[in-house]
């Protein structure tokens, strides 16, 4: 099996930043689009920013002009570089991998924004 393996989730104050990452245990190239997904507390998971082959990117509204989402194909690694982080901004982040119908998530990393 395809693994997703997030790390550097962290508590921070507001205004932070904070840059996570995923690591794929196969070629990145096995998934059309990966990106991050988050779910905070009371609140369903959406999506927070995806990145396509060819380097096509896409946030959610939120997240525009604070977060970028790249990709290091020889690390098999994509990662997520947060900036003026705000509370609004605590929740479990996941690292997703789509191919075609099938997808893959990784076990979430815990990302707290408060003082």
């Amino acid at each position: 099996q395809v693994q997703l393996v997030e790390s550097g989730g962290d508590l921070v104050q507001p205004g932070g930043s904070l840059r996570l990452s995923c690591t794929a245990s196969r070629s990145i190239f096995s998934f059309n689009v990966m990106g991050w997904y988050r779910q905070g507390p009371g609140k369903q998971r959406e999506l927070v920013a995806t990145i396509a082959l060819g380097g096509i990117t896409n946030y959610a509204d939120s997240v525009k002009g604070r977060f970028t989402i790249s990709r290091d194909n020889a690390k098999n690694t994509v990662s997520l570089q947060m900036v003026s982080l705000k509370p609004e901004d605590t929740a479990v982040y996941y690292c997703h991998g789509q191919r075609g119908l099938s997808e893959i998530w990784g076990q979430g990393t815990l990302v707290t924004v408060s003082s």
